[in-house]
């Protein structure tokens, strides 16, 4: 009997899976304080960070597998969704933008950008396939989440723009150059 092969560690997955769909493997979820990271040298989550008590991500958060952006991390990706799942869950979306974004970390400043997708089985957000169907104050209330997420890890986040399905996809396929 042969051995079953082993599956890639979550960070190297496929970006994408067999129908087309980009893939975010979950960190945190909505309604959690707890923000976990991907350990890539050990293969498991790891408790990052807990948010002070009253403060919780506003919808799942994540990486985009095969990625890797400025900060040296798989980009980051927020999931729009209908119901919660548990950190390390992968997620099919459709990706609708990006929130482009600075980081500022002792004196140095690097782009961290914040990916936006959909799940694709969710019914509550299956009108959004760009950034105009999401609602400007939904933006507005992310932006101002992760500069107060940041704040608390004593680095500075800073929006510098909003962009559709098409400026995020060509980001997107640059992080992916950059994990190769």
């Amino acid at each position: 009997m042969s051995a079953m092969p082993t599956p890639p560690p979550l960070h190297r997955l496929a970006l994408r899976d067999p129908d087309g769909a980009f893939r975010v493997v979950i960190e945190a979820n909505q309604g959690s304080r707890n923000k976990l990271k991907y350990d890539t040298e050990h293969a498991m989550m790891e408790l990052h960070l807990v948010l002070p008590l009253g403060v919780s991500f506003p919808y799942d958060f994540g990486f985009l597998p095969s990625t890797l952006g400025a900060d040296g991390d798989p980009l980051d990706a927020l999931v729009l969704m209908d119901e919660s799942v548990p950190p390390g869950t992968v997620v099919p979306c459709r990706l609708v933008g990006v929130i482009e974004a600075e980081q500022t970390k002792k004196g140095k400043t690097e782009r961290n950008d914040r990916f936006l997708l959909v799940a694709t089985s969710s019914h509550r957000f299956r009108h959004c396939k760009d950034l105009p169907d999401v609602a400007t104050d939904v933006l507005d209330e992310v932006e101002h989440f992760f500069e107060f997420y940041n704040k608390q890890k004593g680095v500075e986040f800073r929006p510098v723009g909003r962009h559709g399905r098409r400026k995020a996809e060509a980001l997107l396929k640059a992080g992916e150059r950059e994990a190769e």
